[in-house]
C-alpha cells in the first residue's frame, strides 16, 4: 500500500492505495467519480481519458501512484459551476455524441488537443482524435464539434 496525494479537479486529496492500482478505478471506485469510463483496459478506446498537470492521458494504463503529487482533471471538473467548458458546449450544440460512453474521454482529448493547437487542421484534428473510438457516429459531428470549440475557446 502507497499513500498517495493528487489535486483532482482542483480539490486535494489522499488516500491509500494497492500499488497496482489503476488511475481510473482510483478515480472511479475509490473517488467515486464515475464519468471517467472504462471502455478496454489496454490504452485502445480512450473513454478513459483525463488530464495529468496539464496533458491528456489514458488512465486506464497509469498507475494512481504514479499521479502521486500531480494535478488531475476528470470530465467533473471540467464546466465552471452550471457553465459547460466549451468543448462540452460544443458536443452539445453540434451533437458530438450519441450514447455519450465515449464522450467524457473525447471532451479530455479535444481539450488537450486545443490546448496545444488552438486552430486546428483537418489533420489536426484526425490525428487528435485518434486514439478515442466512438462506437456510435462516424465522427462527422465530433468533427465539427471539435471545430466549433476551437471558435468558442477563440471567443473567450
Amino acid at each position: 500500500m502507497s499513500k498517495i496525494q493528487i489535486t483532482l479537479n482542483g480539490v486535494a486529496r489522499s488516500a491509500e492505495v494497492e500499488d497496482r492500482t489503476l488511475l481510473v478505478s482510483f478515480i472511479r471506485d475509490t473517488l467515486q467519480l464515475t464519468g471517467t469510463h472504462v471502455g478496454c483496459d489496454t490504452t485502445q478506446c480512450g473513454a478513459c481519458t483525463v488530464h495529468v498537470d496539464g496533458r491528456a492521458i489514458k488512465s486506464c494504463t497509469m498507475l494512481a501512484v504514479q499521479a502521486d503529487g500531480a494535478t488531475v482533471t476528470t470530465i467533473e471538473g471540467m464546466a465552471t459551476g452550471e457553465t459547460l467548458h466549451p468543448v462540452q458546449q460544443a458536443f452539445s450544440e453540434c451533437h458530438g455524441l450519441q450514447c455519450g460512453y465515449c464522450t467524457p474521454g473525447m471532451v479530455m482529448a479535444v481539450a488537450d488537443l486545443l490546448r496545444r493547437h488552438p486552430h486546428p487542421t483537418d489533420a489536426q484534428i484526425e490525428h487528435g482524435l485518434e486514439g478515442n473510438i466512438c462506437r456510435c457516429t462516424g465522427y462527422v459531428n465530433i468533427v465539427r464539434s471539435v471545430r466549433r470549440a476551437a471558435e468558442l475557446m477563440a471567443a473567450r
